[in-house]
């Protein structure tokens, strides 16, 4: 939330089971330009903050984004839109 975001969001997701959760995004090519979390984590709700930076720490262009989250759950998918 807010999605569309400028120039930060926060990101929400729920996981049923401990474990190891990697959260990553992509770019509407298919490659993956941030890993947002990559870490054992308890089960329930989290958020965490997304600033609109690739891993290198520049800032992405304005488009759309896509969201995988895999965890011992299993995998979701989301979309984020950034508009600069």
């Amino acid at each position: 939330m807010p999605n569309p975001f400028n120039p930060q969001t926060t990101l929400h997701f729920e996981i049923a089971r401990a474990g190891t959760v990697r959260l990553d995004l992509f770019d509407v090519r298919g490659r993956r330009v941030r890993a947002l979390v990559d870490q054992p984590l308890a089960a329930g709700p989290h958020e965490l903050a997304f600033d609109g930076r690739d891993d290198d720490g520049s800032l992405l262009a304005s488009g759309v984004y896509y969201l995988l989250l895999r965890a011992p759950d299993g995998e979701r998918r989301g979309r984020i839109t950034l508009v600069r």
